[in-house]
């Protein structure tokens, strides 16, 4: 077997790779050459849907999803029924962790309570320990006072604020890009200031607070440009963007509710910025923002669908196909935007997991596969390289390729 960035940990992960094959004889066939180990990949933002919307996921879906794609661990955001604002909204969700998690999953808080952007969260404000950080995903939080207000007190507290970047007052009505392909069919655009615009606000507010500070999901050119200004002058600033920015442009754009998300899809000098971004390190990870629904509220079209595909247990095989075999980035690169960046700048120490990969293995993508509740994704149907036959978590198998 090959070990690809165990350099990246101490040595009891190969020390588990080890006692695990020895103490499994039924998986000894995956322990040779063929195979390639990676120690358990890390997502800082992902939609688990519990409590409140299961129907869409729930932990044990979720954290199996996770699985079959490679992740040990997992950030799951607070966009929930009830938000995660208090002690009492945040036990249910951590009972739901205990009980049905398969994988180490580490809850956010919001940072405003309910996620109207008005009042700091209780949370927030106590300095939480049990979350692994503040973030009002979903919505990007629309008063600058409070944005300053909760900027200073993670500064007191050592935590970290992780922003979904959005102006409401741009968006006027759009749902997909404000670009060539929403021009040419007659769909209302989201402009790209509307990202950018608050990044630039809030990297202001940085500087004013010396805040820990996150961006989710970043998808346009100018959002690179002002992030790796900010790491210049050495604030503290870390990004994401997520997979599907760095494969497609606005022009692979079809009339279906897969190809929706927020934010969008944008044009192709957004997705080449993006992936310079990742090359030269401004970039700091990749998440997929997993965000299942039903197939009925996936099945409206461009317009009238909900924002959100999933993507945990396609991260890997389009990454290491359209980045590293066609030479992009090396595989090491993928590995530690993949892992190691996530877990170094939320804290997040290894849990000795790893997944067995085929690298070879060539197969299509089918959705009717996915362990996750939510199946609409973009990829459906691309032909990829790389299958996941074993993750292991904790000693134990978690996911095992039938």
């Amino acid at each position: 077997m090959t070990l690809i960035a165990a350099k990246l940990f101490d040595n009891s992960m190969e020390e588990s790779v080890i006692r695990f094959f020895a103490d499994n004889n039924r998986f000894s066939s995956l322990n040779n050459s063929k195979f390639t180990i990676f120690p358990g990949f890390c997502d800082v933002h992902v939609h688990f849907r519990e409590p409140g919307f299961v129907y869409k996921e729930d932990t044990y879906s979720g954290s199996m999803a996770a699985a079959r794609g490679g992740y040990t661990a997992v950030c799951t955001m607070p966009n929930l029924n009830p938000v995660p604002d208090c002690d009492e909204n945040l036990k249910l969700q951590l009972d739901s962790i205990k009980e049905k998690a398969q994988i180490a999953v580490f809850p956010y808080a919001s940072i405003t309570q309910a996620q109207k952007g008005k009042v700091l969260s209780t949370l927030l404000v106590d300095n939480d320990k049990r979350v692994v950080a503040f973030s009002d995903d979903g919505r990007g939080v629309q008063s600058e006072e409070i944005m300053l207000k909760a900027m200073t007190v993670a500064k007191q507290h050592n935590a970290i604020i992780v922003a979904h970047c959005e102006d409401n007052a741009l968006l006027n009505g759009g749902y997909i890009h404000k670009g060539s392909y929403a021009e040419r069919n007659g769909h209302r655009g989201i402009c790209s200031e509307s990202e950018y615009s608050q990044i630039e606000r809030d990297i202001e507010l940085v500087r004013k607070t010396g805040c820990k500070y996150h961006v989710c999901h970043i998808s346009t050119k100018e959002s690179v440009e002002l992030i790796a200004k900010a790491k210049r002058e050495g604030l503290d600033i870390t990004c994401e963007t997520a997979p599907h920015y760095l494969v497609f442009n606005d022009e692979d754009l079809k009339e279906c509710g897969s190809y929706k998300m927020n934010p969008p899809i944008r044009g192709e000098e957004d997705r080449l910025a993006l992936i310079e971004g990742i090359k030269n390190g401004t970039i700091d990870m990749i998440a997929t923002d997993h965000a299942p629904h039903s197939a009925e509220e996936k099945s409206l079209g461009l317009e009238k669908s909900l924002f959100g595909i999933v993507g945990l247990e396609t991260a890997f095989p389009i990454l290491y196909t359209h980045l590293v075999k066609k030479g992009v980035i090396t595989l090491q690169k993928l590995i530690e935007l993949l892992n190691f960046n996530a877990r170094k700048r939320f804290n997040i120490t290894s849990d000795v997991g790893f997944s067995v990969w085929d690298l070879d293995a060539e197969y299509e993508i089918d959705a009717k596969e996915f362990l996750s509740k939510g199946k609409s994704t973009p990829f459906s149907g691309q032909t990829v390289n790389g299958k996941n036959m074993l993750t292991v978590y904790k000693n134990k198998a978690i996911y095992v390729k039938e």
